[in-house]
């Protein structure tokens, strides 16, 4: 086991990451910028070093500041968190030179699932399903509109180093496919410096669901069920649950089986998550993502397994730790990310929090960073807490989540809390009836 682990991350990740170590009995380093200085993680780690000024850019992207304070502190590996540098390959080459381990997947791993054609591609290889698209780049009008004719439409136009909704334009006819190839191309360079772009088969009420998956990078590989993320906003997950409401046993277990085995064949290390769009009973691969999801706690509700220790001990050479058949899913769990902005604007409420009354009681969990007096920067991601909830079954959940909502407390900003009370009044989220368009059309009445 590692002695001493850097965070690489802020906010209520982590947080989450220094409990493991804690539990772990490993020292931590904590870095920040100079607007986190008074962060709970920060004031929690054994040691923490300042890498910068607010932005992120200069701070928690800055890969030799962060290199630097491993060598000053004798950090002997680093957890990435999510966001920021936890999928960069770039990172996890430079840290392996350096001889600082990388709690995360292979560089290579990281470079292939990266890249969504190269992503997409490789799936196909590995017996993943896969959205009828191209099969890879497409750059000119008049291939776009040969490629789009053969799938048929409408099309989704999609940038190969994209995420977060960006870069993503849909066709409906052949008469929007030149502007939407061309929209989609600039905005992909603008965002993330390249202008590739793929074409893939539209799904139109798809849902969200993802696989865990979680390897050791010697051959062993296992899927910790699915969570079905389908409410979402501007392509953002806003409410997560485990096991979706959507999938009998045997689907669950024929597209578990398919990502465990071809994660397995990979070599993956650590976890994953494969993430597809699901539509009449088929299930089509979208991305991976070679990190911890935001959404982990609720696999950990139901599997009784703590994600972030096992990401540490398999990082420190260890093999998996338990088989497929020692994977038990028990009940029923839901993640509400709670944000620190308007419930009906979104608009951003950042500053100072006066008070906060975080509810418990069995079956409840705060995954959060923020305490009285704290003031929330402005520079960052607006959530500010997870609240996951368990229960014997979804109902009892439901029921679980009414009351913990109604303990939840933040005073001084505001916070999207009363927009999961409005959800709880709906019929379709009472009934697990609902796609990825579900919630921006609910916001729109």
């Amino acid at each position: 086991m590692f002695e001493k682990v850097l965070i690489a991350n802020r906010g209520e990740i982590a947080l989450r990451v220094l409990r493991a170590c804690r539990e772990l009995g490993v020292q931590t380093v904590a870095v920040h910028s100079t607007a986190d200085a008074t962060a709970m993680h920060v004031r929690l780690a054994d040691e923490s070093v300042c890498i910068g000024p607010p932005s992120a850019t200069d701070s928690y992207l800055n890969i030799p500041a962060i290199v630097a304070a491993c060598e000053i502190t004798g950090a002997d590996a680093v957890h990435p968190g999510y966001g920021f540098l936890s999928e960069n390959a770039r990172f996890a080459k430079i840290l392996e030179e350096h001889d600082i381990a990388f709690i995360g997947p292979s560089a290579e791993h990281i470079s292939i699932m990266g890249d969504k054609i190269e992503a997409k591609l490789t799936a196909k290889k590995l017996g993943i399903p896969v959205v009828p698209g191209s099969d890879g780049g497409v750059s000119g009008f008049e291939e776009a509109r040969r490629v789009a004719k053969e799938i048929g439409y409408p099309v989704l136009i999609k940038a190969a180093a994209g995420g977060g909704g960006r870069g993503m334009k849909v066709a409906l006819s052949e008469d929007e496919i030149d502007t939407a190839l061309s929209t989609a191309q600039t905005e992909a360079k603008a965002n993330f410096g390249d202008d590739a772009v793929y074409i893939e088969r539209y799904l139109g009420t798809p849902r969200h669901i993802e696989i865990q998956v979680f390897g050791d990078g010697k051959g062993n590989a296992v899927y910790l069920g699915e969570r079905d993320c389908s409410l979402q906003r501007r392509h953002q997950k806003v409410w997560e649950e485990a096991l979706s409401p959507a999938l009998n046993a045997a689907q669950r277990k024929e597209i578990g089986e398919t990502c465990s085995k071809a994660m397995a064949e990979m070599k993956y290390s650590g976890a994953g998550t494969v993430e597809f769009l699901y539509e009449d009973g088929e299930f089509f691969f979208i991305e991976m993502n070679t990190r911890l999801q935001v959404e982990h706690p609720v696999t950990e509700a139901i599997t009784g397994l703590d994600l972030v220790q096992e990401q540490l001990r398999v990082a420190s050479g260890a093999t998996l730790g338990f088989k497929q058949e020692d994977i038990q899913f028990s009940g029923h769990a839901i993640e509400c990310r709670i944000n620190a902005e308007n419930a009906e604007t979104f608009a951003p409420s950042p500053g100072r929090v006066i008070g906060v009354h975080q509810p418990g009681g069995l079956g409840v969990r705060v995954d959060s960073g923020i305490y009285a007096g704290y003031s929330i920067p402005p520079y960052y991601d607006s959530l500010i807490g997870k609240l996951i909830v368990h229960g014997r079954d979804r109902n009892e959940c439901l029921m679980r989540l009414r009351r913990a909502l109604g303990e939840y407390v933040i005073e001084g900003i505001e916070t999207t809390i009363p927009l999961f009370q409005r959800l709880l009044g709906e019929t379709d989220i009472i009934d697990g009836e609902y796609d990825i368009h579900w919630l921006e059309k609910f916001l729109s009445r």
